[in-house]
């Protein structure tokens, strides 16, 4: 069952960014502006994204537990990523979802550019 974007905003835990972007829950819901941030936990949303970018799912290599993934980062072509390990889907998003993460983007720039800014935002994490 689907949270209302309005349950997600509220959610005890989460941070300032992700209590006040826009909740996309589907590959068609969108920016309302150029430079927003926005939020999902949708895996649908998060691959469709990162694909559009020729980014791969990723983990940094010699952060494992056991058979899971560490660090989860996006490996996009051309910045690096010597010490990314290309991963699955699958193997990114059993993380993902057993730390109750949510994942914080942007589609466009301010000046209209397409953004590959993303964060992975720990409601879980005891940093503040």
């Amino acid at each position: 069952m689907a949270t209302s974007t309005k349950t997600k905003q509220t959610e005890s835990g989460l941070s300032d960014s992700a209590k006040r972007a826009k909740w996309i829950d589907s590959p068609d819901d969108h920016e309302d502006r150029n430079g927003q941030t926005l939020a999902t936990r949708n895996h649908e949303v998060i691959q469709k994204w990162a694909e559009a970018r020729g980014a791969m799912p990723a983990t940094v290599a010699g952060t494992e537990h056991g058979d899971r993934a560490g660090v989860l980062r996006m490996n996009f072509p051309g910045y690096g990523g010597d010490d990314l390990q290309e991963i699955s889907w699958d193997e990114w998003f059993r993380p993902f979802d057993e730390r109750n993460l949510v994942f914080l983007f942007q589609e466009n720039k301010s000046d209209g550019s397409e953004s590959n800014f993303f964060r992975l935002d720990n409601p879980d994490r005891e940093d503040g």
